[in-house]
């Protein structure tokens, strides 16, 4: 039997905590960014629109203006319906001939 003893600066110690670390922080991130649905539909802000699409939020609102783009207006807070976002992008997909992905 071992009967080493283990200390705080035990190499092996301090990597397992600094796993511990790591994996926490990666945890918090993620559930800090989790955006809960409504009836199994994910809804994208504003900000998070613009930046799907890499667009300004003064282009997003044109759309909105001009009927091109769903969305919802809850008090002062605009909304898109992420199967919405799709159904956007696949009726203005232009595949150019010659084009062959990448």
């Amino acid at each position: 039997m071992n009967d080493r003893t283990i200390t705080k600066e035990d190499k092996q110690l301090a990597s397992l905590f600094q796993t511990i670390d790591q994996l926490s922080e990666t945890i918090e991130n993620i559930v800090r960014n989790i955006k809960p649905g409504l009836d199994g539909e994910q809804y994208l802000t504003d900000k998070d629109m613009s930046k799907l699409l890499k667009i300004s939020r003064r282009c997003l609102q044109d759309y909105r203006s001009a009927g091109k783009i769903p969305f919802y207006r809850i008090g002062g807070k605009i909304l898109y319906k992420v199967g919405d976002v799709e159904h956007f992008l696949n009726e203005h997909y232009e595949n150019k001939q010659g084009f062959t992905g990448i």
